[in-house]
């Protein structure tokens, strides 16, 4: 599989489309986390690091909704919330440096196209987002778009 296959070829008729999303919860929440370390309160800094990570993928996953939404193809979400988390809906969102995308260079390439410093969010030498507490993705709408690993 490759995610190419998602998608139709540059020679039909038809254009195909391609969404892309960078979100983060914001530098304070990265600040938050450096504090509580920097104070010796790790039981607190494990609960707000864990907290503001899986708020940052909360944000992603509201926004793959919402493009589901104007592509049209929401319907195909499953209803139960645990199903819709598990990734039972139409499409996939695939992120850089994960097994199916694992050329972690290519978040430059998403940033050429972002932009992602007016949100904040910048890129480090090794192609990591900071604030940690951000991510960014591929969002593919293929019915047949399913997570993989290469």
């Amino acid at each position: 599989l490759c995610i190419a296959d998602y998608f139709l070829p540059h020679t039909a008729e038809q254009r195909d489309v391609v969404a892309f999303q960078i979100v983060t919860i914001s530098e304070q929440a990265a600040a938050e986390s450096r504090r509580l370390f920097e104070n010796h309160a790790y039981q607190d800094y494990f609960f707000w690091h864990g907290f503001s990570v899986s708020l940052a993928e909360a944000l992603a996953e509201f926004w793959h909704q919402q493009i589901r939404r104007e592509l049209n193809i929401h319907q195909h979400d499953a209803k139960d919330l645990k199903k819709i988390l598990a990734g039972h809906y139409q499409g996939a969102r695939y992120s850089f440096g994960y097994p199916a995308c694992p050329q972690l260079s290519d978040q430059s390439k998403l940033f050429q196209l972002l932009k992602p410093e007016e949100i904040g969010v910048k890129l480090t030498e090794e192609f990591q987002l900071v604030p940690e507490q951000s991510t960014s993705a591929l969002i593919v709408h293929h019915p047949q778009a399913s997570y993989f690993k290469i």
